[in-house]
C-alpha cells in the first residue's frame, strides 16, 4: 500500500489562503509540492488515494533521458492501422474505444508531420536536458542517491534490417547530446547481458542511463522530506477548481479550500478539471500492463528495451518489472491483463532462463497528449492556476525538471527553458 500522510486539512469558504495547493500526489505533484516547500512557500496536496497510488507505483522506475524522439514519427500512421488492429500489440485501442478517441488520433497524425515532429524533439530535448540537471540536484537535497540504480539501458535489435530501421533516430539522439555505444554480435551482446536469445544480433547501450530502485519507494522519500518541511498531503476528492479575482477555489467532497494558486497534475485526470476553466485538452489514457517478478527469476545486468515490440525488463529493489505496451483505452473500460501475460510470454522466449513464476500483474493510467510533449503553463482563463501533466511514459523522467519550471511560475520567476511548446493553448 502507497504510504499516506494525513494533512492538516481546514476547509475556509470565506477567507482565501497564502498557500499553494497541489492537485495530485503522483510524482509530478509531489515533486511540485517538494520544490515549492522549500522555495518558502506553504504547500498543501490533495489527492483521492494518496502518494503515488497511480501509474507513479508501477512504472519501470526509468529515467529515460535519452527518450527525445516523440511517439508521432514522420511515417507513424502507415504503421499504427496494424498495431490498432492488433489487440494484444504494442500500440492498440479497444473496439468500444474507437469513436471517442478518433480526434486524439487525428491530433496525433498531425503531430507526425515533419514541421510539428522537429519542433517536439527541439522541445522534448530541452525539457530532459533540464530535467537531468534537476534530477541531481533533486536527488542531493533530499539525499536520495541510496534509491538509484546505475546500470544503463540495452535496447535489442533482431538482424541487421530491425537495427537499420532504428538508427536514424539514434543519429538524432546523437545530435542533441545523447551517448551510447553500438554492439553488434552475441559476444558483445553477452558482455553487457548474458542469457540472451541468439535472434538478438545488435544492440545500443546508454551508459548514462539510470533507474530508481522503486517508484513507489523514491515518491514517499520525496513526500517524506516535504512533510518534514512542513507540507500537508491529505485526503480528498478534488470535484473543481476556479479562480475569482485573486483568490482560488478548490471545491472538494470533503468541502472548499481556498488558495492564493494551484496546480493542477491530476494525471490522467487532469483534464476533468481543466474543463472547467475553459481548457478543453486532448488528454488520452496510455493504460499500460507489467507483471513484478521475484528477484530471484533472473540475473538482470541492466534495463532491457525490446522496442520492436514495446517493452522493457528493469530491476527493482521487489523483484523484476516486466512491462510496456500501451492501450489507448480511456478510464473506464476494465483492463485487459491478457496484455501483461503476453508480455511476459515474449519475456521468457527473450530471455530463455527467466522463471515466469510468482508475479504480480498491474495495470496503470499513463497521461498521453498526442505530440508526446507535457502541458506546463497557466491555464488561458485563470492565470493563478498552472498545469502540470500529460507526460505520457515520461513523468518520473521529468518529474523534476517540471518541478522547477512550475515552481518558477508560482514564484514569478522566469522558467529555465521556454515553454512554449508546453502552453495549454497550443492545439487551438
Amino acid at each position: 500500500m502507497p504510504e499516506f500522510y494525513a494533512g492538516s486539512f481546514a476547509p475556509s469558504a470565506t477567507s482565501p489562503d497564502t498557500r499553494v495547493i497541489v492537485i495530485g500526489a503522483g510524482i509530478i505533484g509531489i515533486s511540485i509540492a517538494l520544490e515549492l516547500q522549500m522555495r518558502g512557500q506553504k504547500v498543501t496536496v490533495l489527492d483521492r488515494e494518496g502518494v503515488a497510488a497511480q501509474a507513479s507505483q508501477g512504472n519501470a522506475g526509468a529515467f529515460a533521458f535519452s527518450d527525445i524522439i516523440p511517439l508521432a514519427t514522420p511515417g507513424i500512421i502507415r504503421k499504427a492501422p496494424k498495431w490498432l488492429l492488433d489487440p494484444l500489440g504494442p500500440l492498440s485501442v479497444p473496439p468500444a474505444y474507437a469513436l471517442k478517441i478518433a480526434p486524439w488520433i487525428l491530433r496525433f497524425w498531425r503531430a507526425s508531420w515533419p514541421d510539428r515532429y522537429e519542433a517536439s524533439v527541439a522541445a522534448q530535448t530541452a525539457l530532459m536536458g533540464h530535467s537531468r540537471a534537476a534530477l541531481d540536484r533533486q536527488i542531493k537535497a533530499v539525499g536520495g542517491e541510496h534509491l538509484m540504480l546505475r546500470e544503463g539501458q540495452l535496447q535489442l535489435f533482431e538482424g541487421n534490417r530491425d537495427f537499420a530501421s532504428s538508427f536514424r533516430g539514434w543519429e538524432l539522439r546523437r545530435q542533441h547530446g545523447v551517448e551510447f555505444d553500438i554492439l553488434k554480435g552475441a559476444d558483445a551482446l553477452s558482455d553487457i547481458q548474458p542469457g540472451l536469445n541468439p535472434r538478438f544480433t545488435h544492440g545500443i547501450f546508454t551508459p548514462a542511463w539510470m533507474n530508481t530502485l522503486n517508484p513507489l519507494s523514491w515518491a514517499e522519500h520525496l513526500a517524506r522530506i516535504f512533510r518534514d518541511l512542513g507540507g500537508d498531503i491529505t485526503h480528498a476528492d478534488v470535484q473543481a477548481v476556479e479562480q475569482s479575482g485573486d483568490v482560488v477555489s478548490v471545491n472538494t467532497a470533503q468541502g472548499p479550500l481556498k488558495a492564493s494558486q494551484a496546480v493542477v497534475a491530476a494525471g490522467a485526470w487532469s483534464h476533468h478539471l481543466t474543463r472547467g476553466l475553459g481548457d478543453r485538452l486532448p488528454l488520452e489514457t496510455e493504460r499500460g500492463y507489467n507483471t513484478t517478478l521475484p528477484e530471484s527469476a533472473f540475473d538482470l545486468r541492466t534495463q532491457l528495451t525490446f522496442g520492436g515490440h514495446g517493452f522493457v525488463v528493469s530491476k527493482l529493489d521487489s523483484g523484476l518489472r516486466v512491462g510496456g505496451a500501451a492501450e489507448l483505452g480511456g478510464l473506464n473500460l476494465p483492463p485487459k491483463l491478457k496484455r501483461a501475460d503476453i508480455l511476459l510470454t515474449k519475456a521468457a522466449a527473450f530471455l530463455p532462463e527467466l522463471d515466469t513464476s510468482g508475479g504480480k500483474q498491474w495495470m496503470g493510467f499513463r497521461p498521453s497528449m498526442p505530440d508526446s510533449l507535457p502541458v506546463i503553463g497557466q491555464s488561458s482563463r485563470a492565470q493563478r492556476i498552472v498545469y502540470a501533466f500529460g507526460h505520457g511514459h515520461l513523468g518520473l523522467t521529468q518529474s523534476a525538471g517540471t518541478a522547477e519550471l512550475v515552481a518558477d511560475l508560482i514564484t514569478f520567476k522566469t522558467p529555465t527553458i521556454s515553454l512554449d511548446a508546453f502552453a495549454p493553448t497550443r492545439f487551438r
